[in-house]
C-alpha cells in the first residue's frame, strides 16, 4: 500500500515537472532546439510544439530510442555527453536536458559545451532531482541511501533504501546510473560559474505531500528545473 502511494505521488511529480519544463520555453518559430537525452523523442516533440519550431535536434545513446526519435523527424546524434559535443559554436537558440546532468561523470564539460553551442542570449532548461528534497533528507536521517542516489550499480537497482521504487528491478543500461545529486543552491552557483544567468527555478514533488507543494517550496521539492541564459 505504501509503495503504491509513493509510486502514484512520484508519477504526479513527474507530470508536474514536465509541465514546469514546457512552461519555461519561449515561442519562437525560427528557433533551433536541441534535446540532450531525447529518449524516443516524444517529450522532445511536446517541447518543440510549445516553441513552434520544426528545427529539432537530439542526442541519445540507446539504439532503439534513437530509431524511435528519428521516426518522429528529430535529427539525432549518438555520442557520450561526457565528451565534447559534435555541434558548431553558437548554433542553438534553446537546449533541453531533463534528468541528465546527474548521470554524468564530467558535468563540467557538459555545462561548458552547452555554453559553447548556444547562441548569445540563448537559453537552456535543465531539470534534475534535488539532494535536499524532504524525502532525501528523511532517507538520510534513517541512515538509508537517499532516494536520488540508489541507482549507482550495474548489478542491482535501488541499493540501500527499502522504499526505493525500482527495488528488485534489473539494470537495463549502465548510462542510467546516477553519479551525483545537486542541491538547488549548489546547482545555481554551478550554472553561474559557467557564465549563465539563472532566470527561473521551478520545483515539483513534495513527498509525502501532493506534488504541487514543490512549486511553493522548490528548495525542498524532489525535482528542480532551471531556466538559464547565456550572457
Amino acid at each position: 500500500m505504501l509503495k503504491t502511494t509513493l509510486n502514484n505521488l512520484y508519477k504526479s511529480a513527474v507530470e508536474l515537472n514536465h509541465q514546469n519544463i514546457i512552461n519555461l520555453f519561449d515561442r519562437n518559430d525560427n528557433a533551433i532546439l536541441l534535446d540532450l537525452g531525447c529518449d524516443d523523442g516524444l517529450f522532445t516533440q511536446t517541447i518543440a510544439n510549445k516553441i513552434g519550431t520544426k528545427n529539432i535536434y537530439g542526442v541519445e545513446i540507446v539504439p532503439e530510442r534513437i530509431k524511435a526519435a528519428q521516426k518522429k523527424g528529430i535529427l539525432v546524434k549518438n555520442f557520450n555527453l561526457n565528451q565534447n559535443f559534435s555541434f558548431p559554436d553558437k548554433f542553438f537558440h534553446a537546449i533541453h536536458a531533463n534528468q541528465v546532468i546527474e548521470h554524468l561523470i564530467d558535468s563540467d564539460n557538459f555545462l561548458s559545451e552547452i555554453h559553447r553551442i548556444l547562441k548569445p542570449g540563448g537559453y537552456a532548461v535543465i531539470s534534475t532531482e534535488n539532494q535536499s528534497s524532504w524525502c532525501n533528507i528523511f532517507a538520510s536521517i534513517m541512515g538509508w541511501q537517499i532516494f536520488s542516489l540508489t541507482n549507482f550499480s550495474n548489478k542491482a537497482l535501488s541499493i540501500g533504501n527499502p522504499l526505493a521504487l525500482h527495488r528488485g528491478k534489473k539494470v537495463e543500461y549502465s548510462s542510467w546510473n546516477h553519479v551525483r545529486i545537486y542541491s538547488i543552491f549548489g546547482l545555481k552557483e554551478y550554472f553561474e560559474t559557467y557564465g549563465f544567468k539563472v532566470e527561473k527555478i521551478f520545483g515539483a514533488g513534495y513527498f509525502p505531500l501532493p506534488s504541487i507543494f514543490g512549486k511553493i517550496d522548490p528548495v525542498h521539492s524532489h525535482f528542480i528545473t532551471f531556466k538559464i541564459r547565456k550572457k
